[in-house]
């Protein structure tokens, strides 16, 4: 199979926005500006929802436990975070967009895919990205980062290269050879155990991807090996989607030592709560059904499912159901290696939040 781009060349674009909920923060407060600052809260059972810049040289990140995060930088300023500022950020900024393209694909407040190909009126993709970024800091204030290429794989890649306030461009010559120098943990999805795995293989860079053969790949990877045998030649055919139908949403993580014991899956379910209502409230949805799904050492696979009659109405409450059901897989002498959560039967974000069950956000 040859390494060129099939077909048509497009004009993708990834925006992303730069430290989203901690950047409106500091816009919002003079007295938050130059200084390392946290969305989300603070206690003990607090969960990191945002970082500033000035945070993250401290190692500071998104998802981590709050209570690390304060060890890791004394100075960190948390702020409870205000998601409908957020949304209304972020709708603004869709409205920009728009003004460009009817081909928008939000992955979530703070990013999305826009197709151009199409849209162009006679300029190119590189100089519309320029003009977006432009009309977002006067109109909002914010500064973004873009990319810009020819699928979504490499658009997304690229709008990372020059964080924060940068624009990039892959073209397409450039791509299969830009991807080979990379490592494999820069690829969008591939998260960190996937990426020890590879290592495992001797794969550690989009070379060492790129030479494994598609059989390879599958045998080690299942269905997703496919997917890195395309990524590492720079192929990507996903569509950018306005108007996907949502069934479920979710998120789950392999851990690099199993799980054996309650307090320990409790802390890791609390950033996957985080980021699982994240993509619900950026979507304006909720859902009915909670399920938790776990993976043990000799990668036997259980789903425990929980349906209400009332929606999801907030990160908390979807832990707190999550959590609920832990006892139902562990303890278990076989330990766990994967744990995740998704939302389904979604339906509209509830107009008032359920009660709170855990402090995320306090």
């Amino acid at each position: 199979m040859s390494d060129a781009p099939p077909g048509p060349v497009r004009r993708i674009v990834h925006i992303d926005m730069d430290a989203f909920f901690a950047s409106v923060e500091q816009r919002d407060n003079p007295e938050l500006r130059g200084r390392p600052v946290a969305v989300g809260g603070s206690s003990a059972r607090g969960v990191v929802a945002a970082a500033s810049y000035e945070a993250r040289p401290y190692g500071v990140r998104s998802a981590m436990p709050s209570v690390r995060a304060a060890r890791l930088c004394p100075d960190l300023i948390f702020v409870k975070p205000r998601f409908e500022v957020y949304k209304a950020v972020s709708a603004q900024i869709r409205g920009i967009f728009a003004r460009f393209t009817p081909l928008i694909e939000p992955l979530s407040l703070d990013e999305a895919y826009l197709d151009l190909t199409d849209h162009l009126q006679g300029r190119s993709a590189t100089a519309i990205a320029q003009d977006i970024r432009a009309l977002i800091r006067r109109e909002t204030g914010l500064t973004a980062s873009a990319g810009v290429s020819y699928n979504k794989f490499l658009a997304k890649l690229a709008s990372d290269q020059r964080k924060p306030d940068g624009l990039f461009v892959i073209p397409p010559e450039a791509g299969p050879g830009y991807v080979l120098s990379l490592p494999v943990g820069r690829f969008h999805g591939v998260g960190p155990a996937t990426a020890a795995r590879m290592e495992r293989h001797g794969i550690r860079t989009g070379a060492d991807l790129h030479r494994q053969s598609l059989e390879f790949l599958t045998a080690q990877f299942g269905k997703a090996g496919r997917h890195y045998w395309h990524i590492a030649r720079g192929i990507d055919h996903r569509e950018v989607r306005p108007d996907r139908e949502r069934k479920s949403i979710g998120a789950e993580t392999t851990f690099e030592h199993d799980i054996h014991d309650l307090p320990a899956a409790r802390a890791e379910l609390a950033p996957l709560a985080a980021k699982v209502w994240r993509y619900a409230e950026a979507r304006e949805l909720s859902g009915r059904t909670v399920t938790l799904k776990a993976k043990y050492a000799d990668f036997r696979i259980v789903t425990r499912a929980h349906s209400a009659e009332r929606p999801v109405g907030s990160a908390p409450e979807l832990l707190g159901r999550a959590v609920a059901m832990l006892p139902q897989v562990l303890p278990d002498p076989r330990g766990v290696r994967l744990l995740g959560i998704t939302l389904s039967a979604l339906c509209p974000l509830p107009d008032e939040p359920a009660p709170e069950q855990l402090d995320l956000f306090g």
